[in-house]
């Protein structure tokens, strides 16, 4: 439901915008283009229809915002904490000094191990 709400919003918010990009202020815009006399829909019929198809979609928008946050999915598992609360948990204090062991002089490294020798393996009979 939550991604349906968010498909209206985002439908509805184009709408809007280009409602409002063709409106003009100054009597022009789309109502500019409608000059014929013998014309279906006049000026104001075009410039009432705009101004109500705004008001319109602003409260639409309105109510799927306000509808949108009852259906946001939450997280109902409560032993879960977060990652950044794991990882502050987990962190090493920066602050701490290092306690390295005292300076010793390296130790002999032993020879490398030698492998005994191996008997090979039976042939196979024929």
């Amino acid at each position: 439901m939550y991604v349906l709400i968010t498909v209206l919003l985002f439908i509805v918010c184009i709408l809007l915008i280009l409602i409002v990009l063709v409106q003009n202020s100054k009597g022009g815009g789309l109502a500019s283009n409608f000059q014929s006399s013998n014309q279906i829909m006049g000026v104001r019929k075009t410039t009432d229809f705009l101004e109500k198809a705004t008001w319109a979609l602003a409260g639409a928008l309105l109510i799927l915002s306000i509808g949108g946050t009852a259906f946001i999915p939450r997280n109902t598992n409560s032993g879960a904490q977060s990652a950044i609360k794991n990882q502050i948990d987990n962190a090493v204090d920066p602050n701490q000094v290092p306690t390295f062991p005292a300076a010793e002089a390296p130790a002999k490294q032993a020879a490398p191990a030698t492998t005994p020798a191996t008997t090979p393996a039976p042939e196979p009979k024929k």
